[in-house]
């Protein structure tokens, strides 16, 4: 058996007599100090043991969101109807998609940017097959001679408050469709006033307005595509200052059967006596999408996401239709970014984590959100290049990685190029092969507590050095002192 003596030998911590012992005010002093100063550091070791630390690298993006990246994007065109208003995308390995509606909307906007009214039609316009009378020459177009009035801005308002219906062509004599489309309307318009006598009958009435002379008058009606047929219609509610409802448009074939088919199917019963006389239109049957509201301003705001494979494309957004013409002198593709980001749409309590334990990361993805980009000349097309890198924040749940946040951060470069072809606006986007890796690093608690004890120990250590060092000092002036007195 080990002796109660023999264990005491090899005790580290020799205990002094409280009676050998001598307390001074220095040591005391020291000792607050020393104590103040382990609370002081013991604080900043538990922060710096609470806190979340993070090391950066650049890995090859091997993503497992699958091999499409959505793209969301708020943009609003004051100056580019939503009648014509089209999304494509596009890209190296030879997608192509036109005038993407399932997931874009439409907004009619003014000059400000306030929305009108509500959603714009999502209809694409319908595919015209025949844009006029194939069969009617110069020849017949002389010997039927001009059955649409001409109208102007002095006279545009008198004819709409005069008849029920009045039916407008807005052409342009430059256009290919517009030319395709004049034999036909000439013709229906003859045959609808022998039918319907404008001055006995008053109900319809077939017109047309030459855009290249009368710009304000077509500009007022938010015309864009030649040509355009618009629907006026006098109504009891007055609705706008002329007295009429919202006009529509037409979007149906334009061969002259098919027109005057349409227009037999606008006109009013006609009334005798104030009592309505029906007329017998079994016979006709019009399909109701070549008939449609009009755009209710010459704005738009386009929003919505689309999704493209991870490759280099671009997203388009253009007038665009495969049966009118625009002037390219006329388009202004002036646009406001509202926001244009990739990747899926992070949640509220993700980039809440985020912020609160990375601020150092940067949450601000989005280059062109509030920016405006005018176009100060004609024919002017924006171009916006983007370079597109992944970056993605892993953290440590219950000691296994857990990704809280990817997010798709790029950088923006813009240029205007100014051409003869119809003015568009492009975003180039092109992705990196590598992505940021941001990942939490873990915390040891064995260290935190090594830490705590080398605290603990050395404040102690280095306390008792100083006060040793001031208590020789002042013996020492003691002796020197007493040395002189005798």
């Amino acid at each position: 058996m080990v002796s109660t003596s023999k264990l005491k030998s090899i005790d580290f911590y020799r205990k002094i007599p409280r009676d050998l012992t001598e307390a001074s005010l220095s040591g005391a002093g020291l000792s607050i100090i020393a104590a103040l100063t382990m609370v002081f550091l013991f604080g900043m070791e538990l922060s710096a043991y609470l806190s979340t630390t993070t090391s950066t690298s650049v890995v090859v993006d091997r993503s497992r969101d699958g091999e499409y990246l959505r793209i969301d994007f708020n943009l609003s065109f004051p100056a580019l109807s939503c009648e014509f208003a089209s999304v494509d995308v596009s890209d190296v390995l030879g997608t192509h998609r036109f005038n993407l509606t399932k997931t874009v909307r439409k907004y009619p906007i003014d000059p400000l940017l306030q929305r009108i009214g509500q959603e714009f039609h999502a209809g694409s316009v319908p595919n015209i097959k025949s844009h006029g009378d194939e069969d009617v020459g110069e020849d017949m177009f002389e010997h039927l001679g001009e059955g649409a009035v001409e109208l102007n801005k002095n006279t545009f308002d008198v004819y709409a408050q005069q008849f029920s219906v009045l039916v407008v062509n807005f052409y342009a004599p430059w256009c290919p469709w517009s030319n395709k489309l004049k034999a036909s309307w000439e013709k229906a318009a003859k045959i609808i006033a022998d039918k319907y006598n404008p001055e006995m009958d008053g109900r319809i009435l077939l017109a047309k307005v030459d855009c290249t002379v009368n710009v304000e008058l077509c500009r007022s009606h938010h015309i864009q595509g030649y040509p355009s047929i618009r629907i006026f219609r006098k109504g009891h509610d007055v609705r706008d200052e002329h007295g009429r409802h919202d006009h529509e448009s037409y979007y149906g074939e334009r061969d002259t059967e098919s027109l005057v088919a349409f227009m037999v199917e606008l006109v009013p019963p006609a009334t005798v006596d104030g009592k309505f006389q029906l007329e017998d239109k079994s016979s006709i049957t019009v399909n109701a999408t070549i008939k449609r509201p009009a755009p209710k301003a010459g704005g738009c705001r386009v929003e919505g996401f689309v999704r493209v494979k991870k490759v280099p494309g671009e997203l388009m957004i253009s007038a665009h239709s495969g049966s009118h013409s625009f002037d390219a002198t006329s388009m202004n593709m002036t646009h406001y970014v509202g926001f244009f980001s990739f990747g899926r749409k992070t949640s509220w309590r993700s980039v809440h984590w985020v912020n609160e334990m990375l601020p150092a990361l940067d949450s601000n993805i989005d280059r062109l959100t509030g920016q405006v980009f005018p176009s100060e000349y004609e024919n002017i097309t924006h171009d916006h290049y983007l370079q597109v890198v992944k970056t993605e924040v892993i953290t440590l749940h219950r000691k296994q990685d857990l990704r809280v946040l990817e997010q798709y951060d790029y950088t923006a470069h813009s240029n205007m190029i100014q051409s003869t072809k119809v003015p568009v606006v492009k975003f180039h986007y092109e992705l990196s092969p590598m992505q940021v890796l941001v990942k939490e690093n873990p915390k040891s608690f064995s260290h935190f507590l090594t830490n705590l004890c080398a605290i603990i120990g050395g404040v102690f250590t280095v306390a008792g050095i100083i006060d040793s060092m001031l208590h020789n000092a002042m013996h020492i002036m003691k002796k020197v002192e007493l040395g002189k007195q005798y």
